[in-house]
């Protein structure tokens, strides 16, 4: 896999909550991506996706084992969200920050097959050269807006400017327990993963990310790119992507 990562505050907020980590086991022959948005004001929502990130990726690592088939790689991402919830809810215990959490998708990578999970509204996109759509979102946001979507009260152009669409309905942190959902993923080769969270949704379009994953030349600038197109829209949230492409 190539891989690439950014994350920028953007142009509002005075602080990052957002985190990302990618690690490549050569025991297990795993590639391990985790995108985590926190929240809970100052100081909060930055410990949350930073805790999450470093349970979740140490979870993974310990249990990962080569050989394993798609059932025994979504328990050990399963196992992995709890260890990360369970992280995230002590700690505002201990520390009397309660109500700070974070969302979280990641990528479990091994020869061409992805284990995609995810709690809360940061998302995965599946990015291809050949074949159409160009793009399809893998995850389901569990959220207020994707609900209202669902049942047809707002379309998806209208969710992009909703007031309430960054209510969200799960994330990690806020109770003792955490359910996530799971979606297996074929990877072609010169297929892309995209995994970010919502400072880049709601600033760049599908068509824009599309365009960007897809444009020739040095390919580990798209990022910079789509950073740019966010930045050039206000930025008003932390921006965070990580991109994966199967050689």
């Amino acid at each position: 896999m190539d891989i690439w990562g950014m994350t920028d505050p953007g142009l509002v907020r005075s602080e990052n909550q957002d985190a990302y980590a990618v690690r490549v086991s050569e025991e297990s022959g795993f590639t391990v991506c985790v995108v985590c948005d926190g929240m809970g004001g100052p100081g909060g929502g930055k410990l949350a996706g930073e805790l999450a990130v470093e349970a979740f990726l140490s979870s993974c690592l310990a249990n990962l084992r080569a050989g394993m088939d798609p059932a025994q790689v979504q328990e050990v991402a399963e196992f992995a969200v709890a260890a990360a919830n369970t992280a995230v809810y002590e700690r505002s215990v201990r520390d009397n920050l309660r109500g700070m959490g974070t969302t979280l998708v990641s990528a479990l990578v091994r020869e061409g097959t992805a284990l995609i999970s995810n709690v809360g509204d940061s998302r995965a996109y599946l990015i291809r050269r050949e074949g159409e759509p160009a793009i399809r979102r893998v995850t389901k946001d569990h959220s207020l807006v994707e609900r209202l979507v669902d049942c047809g009260s707002l379309t998806e152009e209208e969710a992009r400017s909703y007031p309430g669409r960054n209510f969200i309905t799960r994330a990690l942190g806020p109770d003792p327990e955490a359910v996530s959902d799971s979606y297996l993923v074929e990877l072609e080769r010169g297929d892309c993963l995209l995994l970010c969270t919502d400072g880049l949704v709601n600033t760049a379009t599908d068509e824009e990310m599309t365009r960007e994953v897809l444009r020739s030349g040095e390919e580990n600038g798209c990022l910079d790119r789509l950073l740019d197109i966010a930045r050039s829209r206000g930025a008003p949230d932390n921006v965070t992507a990580v991109l994966m492409r199967r050689q």
